[in-house]
């Protein structure tokens, strides 16, 4: 869930919506609050708001990096990793070492491989991880996303990766088909070979947005009435849950593309009324504080447990502090210190001798 120099319109609307919909997933069933587990995981909130995430990333990383290759015909991938590193490590570590100091307290217990799975982004790989960390598994995807997407863009080029990852997207519920049926029990929906095809989404939308704006059908669709029925599809393919054969060859792919299809009619339609809504003051502070909110929500919201601390509203209370704490601590300083180290790293001017970035031509 990076942040971006020159902010794309909605996105951290979508953002806002995707954070409240893991929240509000996760507060189903915690003591007093009004709704109740079943509600929230009959249509998967939880998983449904982690792949808006997914798709948002694909999209966002992707119209990055092509930005950058269509100005300079290359792609600085040392700086690219430099600009995560600092993005993402210092927030995610630090909840970490919280976590770890409160085990060896006697506060909480992690699984036994958590530490080493949670430490090395593999969580995903890790079904019996804790309730603690159980959420991490989204964020290993995330960081073997930056590791592998740069990569194919630098060793195939912008057409070719855009069509690798298209070709990803046809042949994922088939994969995950076979999974089901070779393995049953394999973390289906959380390993990446099995949910990266969300990410791919995104990817391809970054990529074609250009072509598709030259396609009159898309265009009159987007702007007709009968798009309203994409946003509807989504939540009745995310209700596939309970039926895993129909969820993970249908359903999965069905929410991808339909997120990808609202993502674009969000950032066309900026200025109208949806559009004023998820760029209003509140969302927008909501989405760029998704990140925080996100990793500090798993130990407070956590049904299974009778704590003062985890029932509502006290649980949602402690999430928001944590999460501002997290982001004006540590976020923001981290960001502060990546541009000033950033500006002596990558901004010299270059000798005669110097190495160019990696070309993709």
């Amino acid at each position: 869930m990076p942040e971006q120099t020159h902010r794309i319109p909605s996105l951290d609307g979508l953002r806002a919506i995707s954070i409240s919909l893991v929240l509000l997933s996760h507060l189903g069933g915690t003591r007093h609050f009004l709704i109740s587990a079943r509600v929230t995981d009959f249509f998967e909130l939880g998983h449904l708001g982690v792949r808006v995430f997914f798709v948002i990333s694909g999209f966002l990383i992707t119209n990055l990096l092509l930005q950058e290759l269509a100005k300079k015909n290359s792609i600085h991938l040392l700086k690219f990793y430099f600009r995560r590193t600092l993005r993402i490590f210092p927030p995610y570590y630090l909840l970490l070492a919280i976590l770890f100091l409160a085990q060896a307290c006697g506060w909480l217990a992690l699984a036994p491989r958590d530490a080493l799975h949670t430490l090395t982004y593999t969580s995903n790989y890790y079904p019996e991880r804790s309730w603690y960390v159980g959420h991490t598994w989204s964020l290993s995807v995330e960081e073997q996303f930056y590791l592998l997407w740069p990569a194919v863009l630098l060793l195939a080029g912008r057409r070719r990766a855009l069509w690798a990852a298209g070709g990803f997207v046809l042949v994922s519920p088939v994969l995950r088909l076979i999974l089901y049926y070779a393995f049953r029990g394999y973390a289906i929906g959380h390993t990446f070979e099995t949910v990266a095809d969300s990410i791919a989404v995104g990817c391809v939308l970054a990529g074609a947005r250009g072509w598709l704006k030259q396609q009159r059908v898309y265009q009159r669709f987007l702007q007709s009435r009968w798009f309203y029925l994409v946003p509807l599809a989504v939540v009745l393919a995310s209700a596939l849950y309970d039926r895993p054969r129909l969820y993970i060859f249908f359903g999965f792919t069905i929410m991808n593309i339909g997120i990808a299809l609202c993502i674009d009619w969000c950032v066309t339609h900026d200025t109208g009324r949806v559009g004023a809504l998820l760029n209003c003051r509140p969302l927008v502070f909501l989405g760029v504080m998704s990140y925080s909110l996100y990793l500090w929500q798993q130990p407070f919201l956590n049904k299974s447990s009778a704590a003062l601390v985890t029932q509502f509203p006290l649980n949602l209370i402690l999430v928001g502090a944590a999460a501002l704490v997290s982001y004006y601590l540590i976020e923001r300083p981290s960001l502060r210190l990546r541009q000033r180290l950033e500006a002596r790293l990558f901004t010299r001017r270059m000798r005669p001798t110097d190495q160019p970035a990696v070309s993709l031509s």
